[in-house]
């Protein structure tokens, strides 16, 4: 027995010793125990889901946690250490009985240079972070990703000179009643990560779009599903879409926290017990905080854009879309999060129609995507604000809501991206001025991979227009991430036209000359070709447009106000006359 002990009290120290020995965590004289502890006061699980499952039901965002309020700060609270490093270290630990997660909000976040602050558990085993000021922004707030348990250790380390600067103020800790990471989704629902190999080839054409949706927490309550979504500079600018009953605005948009890559490592089969089972997805890969840009209730759309860059470990792709008011027709897909579930696909090959919120007849001039039902998975609570994909994989609507299910043939309701896209007429409540910002009237748009931005090879302009013979010119710049000489091709330039670069192959970062020459061959009228560049490893292009005029248009004749005209008001209204010219701009 004594042996059999000491046995385990050594298994014991050597799992503590590598539990903390996670390189985040940093090694003080005063032990753990030793460090200033909040209990914050007693919460019933039980009564806590008993009201959230009483205010569930159709177009209701889910909630998880309960916002305890506190007033803690390195001036109040914790215990402070310094390092022979030349660091100071403030530490606090905070718990809240029975919690199955804790997440927090700081109301106040400005970290010094060279500081950082991480999270743990106090057996080191689960750690976030490090945020440092990368992550101070201009709302000041940082709300953190769930970590398991019912206790969590803050740490901050910086430099001692600048230990006065640091402003940290938490004002909520949110306590999990409900299991953010362990809720069950049907057994009926399809693994993102099935494929061929488990008999799901359907699956594999979707593996792009699977990585532009992501499961969001907000307020460090409530969840929901959204995605990232292109725009037509294709720049990857981190704009992100789900549905407006979710309760993001312009106050909540920075506790908004997207876990990207949230998914089983395996193919679950559909109807087995370990589909209907806890996964073993990972919260590790998050954004956090967000910027509203604009919402819609009619057709229950928000979006948000991330005040940092997509994380670089996400492999994200940013969803394209179909403003055209046409129905999606009979074949549709939906990537989403049920109950906070691990990411999961659905199919319908039933034509859908144009309908209103729980319309169940069609209506023309309706403003949500009817979908009668589901030929493979479903949808849950929790996949509010998940994209609904045509057969050409561009987005037409984000989930409001609807009564599909395992085992019924329930409808659901999508917001129409056609709808949401003129929304409220304003660009605080529509799609286009995000989507669409330089109006270049573009209403079909494909997605774009994280990748892509990273290798892009493009015009300055990408639109250029000629008066034949003169020559046409492009300003082509490629990416720094390329690495090595980037060799440049055309595709799709008719054969009248000669095309040259300045230089070929080009150095990752340099801009070069295109002359597209020979005008005078082709009839006037718009000519669109591609330009691609590889280096051999990595390649991308963009699409070019050569407007050619054969000949200056004529000189316009004004009509009105007419000429020496006495007594004309200081803004008059010109006409012209129509035939003499298509655009003027003053």
């Amino acid at each position: 027995m004594k042996r059999t002990l000491t046995s385990l009290l050594a298994i014991l120290f050597v799992a503590t010793l590598f539990s903390q020995n996670d390189p985040r965590i940093t090694k003080v004289k005063t032990p753990l125990s030793e460090v200033d502890r909040v209990v914050l006061p007693k919460q019933d699980n039980e009564a806590l889901l008993d009201e959230e499952l009483n205010r569930r039901g159709p177009g209701v965002a889910p909630r998880f946690a309960v916002n305890i309020p506190v007033d803690i700060s390195p001036e109040n609270a914790g215990t402070w250490d310094y390092t022979a490093t030349g660091h100071a270290v403030w530490r606090l630990r905070i718990f809240s009985e029975g919690a199955k997660s804790l997440n927090l909000g700081f109301t106040r976040y400005q970290m010094p240079e060279g500081g950082s602050l991480v999270l743990y558990s106090p057996s080191g085993n689960e750690v976030q972070g490090p945020f440092t000021p990368a992550d101070n922004e201009e709302h000041e707030q940082l709300w953190t990703p769930v970590l398991k348990g019912d206790e969590i250790v803050i740490e901050v380390k910086l430099p001692k000179e600048n230990k006065d600067l640091l402003q940290l103020q938490l004002s909520y800790v949110n306590h999990d009643f409900l299991g953010f990471a362990d809720l069950l989704s049907g057994s009926c629902n399809l693994d993102v990560l099935c494929g061929a190999a488990d008999g799901w080839e359907i699956v594999d054409e979707y593996r792009d779009i699977i990585q532009s949706v992501a499961v969001i927490g907000l307020g460090g309550g409530t969840f929901c599903t959204g995605f990232l979504i292109n725009n037509t500079r294709q720049d990857c600018a981190p704009l992100f879409m789900t549905a407006f009953h979710c309760g993001i605005t312009q106050n909540s948009a920075p506790s908004l926290v997207a876990y990207w890559n949230f998914q089983n490592s395996t193919c679950r089969q559909p109807g087995s017990p370990q589909s209907g089972g806890p996964g073993d997805g990972l919260l590790n890969d998050f954004n956090t905080g967000a910027i509203f840009r604009a919402g819609y209730s009619p057709s229950d759309f928000t979006l948000v854009e991330f005040d940092d860059p997509v994380s670089e470990t996400a492999d994200a792709f940013f969803a394209g879309w179909d403003a055209t008011d046409v129905s999606p027709g009979d074949s549709v897909i939906c990537v989403h999060h049920p109950n906070t579930d691990e990411k999961r696909i659905s199919f319908s090959f039933q034509e859908t129609y144009i309908s209103d919120y729980f319309g169940y007849s069609p209506n023309p001039n309706g403003d949500h995507v009817a979908v009668p039902d589901w030929d493979i998975g479903t949808t849950e609570g929790g996949s509010s604000g998940s994209p609904l994909f045509n057969k050409h994989k561009r987005v037409v609507g984000q989930l409001h809501g609807g009564g599909a299910a395992c085992g019924n043939d329930d409808s659901d309701f999508f917001g129409w991206l056609h709808t949401s896209w003129e929304g409220g007429g304003t660009p605080s409540t529509r799609l286009k001025d995000w989507l669409d910002p330089d109006n270049t009237g573009t209403l079909v748009l494909d997605g774009r991979s994280q990748r892509q931005c990273a290798y892009f090879v493009e015009a300055v302009q990408d639109e250029q227009a000629v008066c034949a013979p003169a020559d046409g010119q492009f300003l082509i710049t490629v990416s720094e991430n390329f690495a090595d000489s980037v060799w440049l091709s055309i595709s799709g330039l008719p054969d009248s036209l000669t095309a040259t670069f300045s230089a070929n192959p080009m150095l990752p970062g340099d801009t070069v000359v295109l002359t597209v020459g020979n005008t005078q061959a082709l009839p006037e009228g718009q000519y669109e070709f591609d330009i691609s560049g590889t280096d051999s490893t990595e390649s991308n292009g963009s699409t070019l447009l050569l407007t050619i005029v054969q000949a200056p248009p004529a000189v316009p004749v004004l009509l009105e106000p007419a000429d020496n005209a006495q007594g004309a008001a200081t803004n008059p209204t010109f006409g012209w006359e129509t035939q003499a010219f298509s655009n003027y701009h003053f």
